[in-house]
């Protein structure tokens, strides 16, 4: 039986949220970005540190999507020299509470395929 969705839900034509939620949680490095945050990276060179690969100029303009987006807030800090930080705004955070969920099935859903993987023989590529 189909399952009884809301108005306004993932299935309404008319509601275009649920792909402007992916195109923004599913840019690259943003992901990455956000869990580094969420874990306390502060400084530019703390996030370049953590993230494997992402660019200078890249991390950059990431950045300043999320602050658009006021997902991540950026700091002044009038010291010699001017130290600049990044912070998980409060809807960031709820972000990254959203995504709890997501993470979870992935995980369960990979355990899944590793473990029949071991049982036909097949590495599940």
């Amino acid at each position: 039986m189909p399952r009884q969705l809301e108005r306004s839900s993932i299935h309404d034509e008319t509601c275009p949220r649920f792909q402007e939620a992916l195109e923004v949680v599913g840019r690259r490095w943003t992901g990455s970005i956000l869990v580094a945050a969420a874990q306390g990276a502060r400084r530019f060179g703390e996030y370049r540190a953590v993230i494997d690969g992402i660019s200078d100029r890249l991390l950059s303009q990431r950045l300043k999507e999320l602050e658009r987006q006021e997902l991540i807030k950026r700091t002044v800090v009038p010291t010699t020299p001017v130290q600049i930080t990044y912070s998980l705004t409060a809807t960031g955070e709820a972000l990254i509470d959203a995504l709890q969920p997501l993470v979870k099935w992935n995980m369960r859903r990979a355990a899944a395929a590793a473990h029949a993987s071991v049982h036909t023989g097949t590495d599940g590529g």
